[in-house]
């Protein structure tokens, strides 16, 4: 098993790498990318560049794996017979995207039996790209990552987004008005996948949200998961829509204990 999913993750590093390098040459080559969709409001943007990307993931990955599913953001969804399906966000971040802000990502994970084995993080402004495989620990460009250790919340770095639907975003803002005080500083960078990375590698102590999808966890959880962090929703529920957790286990019951009260899974 460990062969094979080695197998997937060097397949999904490639087509990561080469759905940045589109994804960067096309944001490189007009000053604001034409908007060719919404989804759930106007602000929840669809870019050519993401149908773009993830009809080349989706391309790339079934020539080599034709018998594999897909389930894609930009609605790429395939059915497979394997057993395994790639969960492919062509561009966590789009909206940072479309003005020019460097923090969006590739992210691609390969689930066998619904379960997260294989999962890339690429950046294609830096250039770096996480990767983990379950058991085997995450690493940033090759590189062993782990979470920051930090057990206090006085002294956390808390990474957190916003929905796209005003009143979630009122709410999530109340919530965040409670979470502000109690930790080190707030940041909210765009990109729910870099931000699971960010809490694998330790440049944030924690991090939550609610409202992600499949594709926005599938990769970055488990390189946070792999990274040393717990992953979790409220009161021992999975990591999920109504919320993600992700934080060291020193920190994590401090901060699950401050969300709980306040009802961050609800809006």
């Amino acid at each position: 098993m460990s062969a094979e999913r080695h197998a997937l993750l060097a397949l999904a590093v490639e087509v990561a790498h080469e759905a940045g390098r589109l994804i960067h040459q096309r944001r490189a080559a007009v000053e604001r990318m034409a908007v060719t969709a919404t989804k759930s409001t106007p602000t929840d943007i669809v870019t050519e560049s993401d149908t773009a990307a993830e009809a080349l993931i989706r391309d790339r990955l079934l020539a080599t794996r034709p018998d594999d599913g897909l389930l894609g953001e930009e609605g790429g969804s395939v059915a497979g017979r394997s057993g395994v399906v790639w969960v492919v966000d062509p561009i966590d971040g789009t909206v940072n995207y479309l003005y020019g802000i460097p923090q969006y990502a590739v992210s691609i994970a390969a689930q066998v039996d619904g379960v997260s084995a294989v999962g890339v993080v690429h950046n294609p402004s830096s250039g770096q790209t996480w990767t983990a495989v379950r058991g085997e620990g995450a690493a940033l460009d090759g590189h062993p990552i782990r979470e920051s250790g930090c057990d206090r919340l006085d002294r956390a770095l808390i990474a957190t987004g916003f929905g796209y639907q005003s009143s979630r975003r009122a709410r999530q803002a109340e919530v965040l008005r409670h979470v502000l005080p109690k930790a080190r500083d707030i940041r909210r960078a765009g990109s729910a996948s870099l931000d699971l990375c960010a809490v694998a590698d330790g440049r944030v102590d924690g991090y939550y949200e609610r409202g992600l999808a499949p594709w926005d966890l599938a990769a970055g959880g488990l390189i946070a998961e792999e990274g040393g962090a717990v992953v979790a929703g409220i009161g021992g529920r999975s990591a999920g829509p109504d919320l993600v957790i992700a934080a060291g286990p020193g920190l994590f019951p401090a901060l699950h204990d401050l969300l709980e009260p306040l009802g961050a899974d609800r809006d």
